[in-house]
């Protein structure tokens, strides 16, 4: 079982201290010069010298040269016929006033050497983070400044571009790198953290995030010492959470209320690296942008959607976390799901923060209660290919030999209101699969009366319109269309209209950490997870969860590098579907 979550009960009989109030550095809906780019804000470099550039990197253009009745341009030098990057000049007093002081907790894990602390370098190396900001790292480990330097240098690359002046940056980054040795639930200990950040920001007023990179089980300690001894004095103070956010809905409503004893739902910024993911902040650009899509939006021309997640590989020492939860709590829940919300979702007031996660809660409010007979689970088992050996997963030292943990799982969910009644949403995920994927398929109705449908014979899927958005790896969207084959004779043939983003887009994608800690900085809270929406989440899953573990259900054997259990294909028949990655391997 996970360890238990911290109780809310602290040691000290005062009362609990909230931290002080949120001072925005930017609110996303009013600081910029036009409605236009309103919301490019959050990504604004806050550098006295600044680039406006969209998210793929390039300079934007569609931004409104005049700056009122009277025609005269809003900014000098600024000319709009040319593609060409243009600089504003800003000289913001409130920056050489302020400082942002990062606190990695548990910066001796894994999580922080492979993903944050690279991300906060890339940040660095683009000139997104401000002038003047530091970056401790805090855990138990006994680590010098130094010790963390060399530590995270070895996995900081220069991989955005190859510019000459990597290694100057690099150097300059971690001399802003220092540590703090310290217990998780010593109250002292984060009074010494203080004072050193203190010490840095040197009399400045200081915003301080916290990320907490640690076990859930003691989220709670951790919140309670920073909130208590080393919380802003006059700036905003703001605490990023990483999953798992509980196992249910009991335990995660225990852990929600436990934190807001030390924290507003303001400050806390529930993490799910998923929606940092390039291609998932495109659908809604994809759907509200495009007038092609969105009136296909629904039941009427959508047969069914598909949310597939897979990896090639098993759990390869990570068991012991993994046979805590499972596949439906570590991917189901939190990424598909949410996933899910986004893409069903009806049309936001605006895109404000609060706007759209008002209707991802409608939409996991509307959805059908999950049933038994609705969900497959599976466990890969060892396998021999190509003269190799591949371990089960129960072979894995750290998981126990009858465990019946699924590391797959597919389900079919609906959604009862009047957008997508009736319409199946597949999920599926599973370790030690065939391939490494995450993608979304929207596969859509037959064509009534289709004059050439004795040109595909039997298989009508094979004249089955599909949009396809490809989220790792080789970010692409793409739409399976029915073309004539050129030639005298009347041949048809399904084809691609393909959006690469590597040929199109040869920039590299930002990591979806770099953007998620920049909107925390910036404090943009639409790619974060709310506390309503975690409880309807967790109301969706949790009474699947404990039938499966109160009847103890047995999940269906699969062989390591296989495409899963047979009964994946069965649930799927049900429903008259068919998995859209069961062809080749550009399918």
């Amino acid at each position: 079982m996970a360890a238990p979550i911290t109780p809310c009960s602290s040691p000290s009989s005062s009362s609990s201290l909230a931290f002080p109030s949120e001072f925005n550095l930017c609110k996303p809906r009013n600081c910029c010069f036009s409605n236009w780019v309103s919301h490019v804000c959050p990504r604004i470099r806050t550098r006295t010298h600044f680039q406006i550039k969209t998210s793929n990197g390039h300079p934007l253009n569609a931004v409104s040269m005049q700056g009122g009745m009277d025609g005269s341009p809003l900014a000098k030098g600024i000319n709009p016929e040319k593609e060409e990057d243009f600089f504003i000049d800003i000289s913001d007093g409130e920056e050489a006033h302020s400082t942002l002081s990062i606190t990695v907790v548990g910066a001796s894990g894994d999580l922080a050497k492979k993903k944050i602390f690279p991300a906060l370098f890339a940040l660095y190396y683009e000139d997104w983070l401000p002038e003047n900001f530091v970056i401790f790292g805090y855990a138990r480990t006994k680590l010098t400044d130094e010790e963390l330097r060399n530590m995270i240098s070895r996995t900081l690359t220069c991989r955005i571009d190859k510019r000459a002046n990597c290694e100057d940056k690099m150097e300059q980054f971690l001399k802003r790198c220092f540590y703090h040795s310290g217990e998780y639930s010593s109250e002292e200990h984060f009074a010494e953290l203080d004072n050193k950040l203190k010490e840095k920001e040197a009399g400045k007023r200081s915003n301080r995030l916290f990320y907490l990179s640690i076990p859930p089980n003691i989220f709670v300690d951790v919140v309670r010492c920073a909130s208590r001894k080393a919380s802003s004095a006059k700036g905003w103070t703001r605490v990023i959470v990483e999953k798992p956010f509980g196992r249910d809905s009991e335990s995660s409503a225990e852990l929600t209320r436990c934190l807001k004893k030390y924290l507003t739902e303001e400050q806390i910024f529930r993490i799910d690296h998923y929606l940092g993911k390039e291609l998932v902040e495109n659908l809604s650009v994809l759907r509200f942008s495009n007038l092609v899509f969105e009136p296909l939006w629904s039941r009427n021309y959508i047969r069914n959607v598909q949310f597939i997640f897979s990896e090639d590989f098993g759990t390869e020492g990570r068991g012991g976390y993994f046979d805590n939860y499972g596949i439906i709590r570590d991917i189901m829940q939190n990424h598909l799901l949410q996933i899910l919300a986004l893409f069903a979702m009806e049309t936001p007031v605006s895109l404000d923060a609060e706007d759209i996660r008002n209707e991802k809660v409608k939409v996991l409010r509307s959805m059908k209660p999950l049933e038994l007979e609705d969900v497959i689970i599976g466990q890969y088992k060892g396998h021999n290919k190509g003269g190799r050996t591949y371990p089960g997963y129960t072979d894995d030292s750290t998981v126990p030999s009858n465990s019946i943990t699924p590391t797959f799982a597919a389900a079919a969910l609906f959604i009862n209101n009047a957008r997508w009644d009736g319409v199946p949403f597949l999920m599926k995920a599973g370790k030690a699969l065939h391939r490494k994927r995450a993608e979304i398929r929207v596969q859509f109705r037959h064509v009534p009366g289709n004059l050439y449908k004795r040109n595909f014979g039997t298989d009508l899927d094979k004249a089955t319109n599909e949009l396809v958005l490809r989220v790792q790896p080789d970010e692409a969207i793409y739409l399976k269309i029915n073309n004539k084959v050129p030639g005298l004779g009347m041949r048809l043939d399904r084809s691609d209209l393909n959006l690469l983003y590597r040929a199109r887009y040869p920039r590299e994608i930002p990591d979806a950490y770099e953007r998620l800690l920049l909107d925390a900085i910036a404090g943009e809270r639409r790619l974060f997870i709310r506390s309503d929406e975690l409880d309807a989440a967790w109301s969706l899953f949790t009474p699947l969860l404990k039938e499966l573990e109160a009847k103890k259900i047995s999940p269906e054997l699969y062989p390591y590098g296989s495409r899963g259990p047979v009964g994946a294909h069965y649930l799927a028949a049900k429903y008259n579907v068919r998995w859209g990655d069961l062809g080749g391997d550009d399918d």
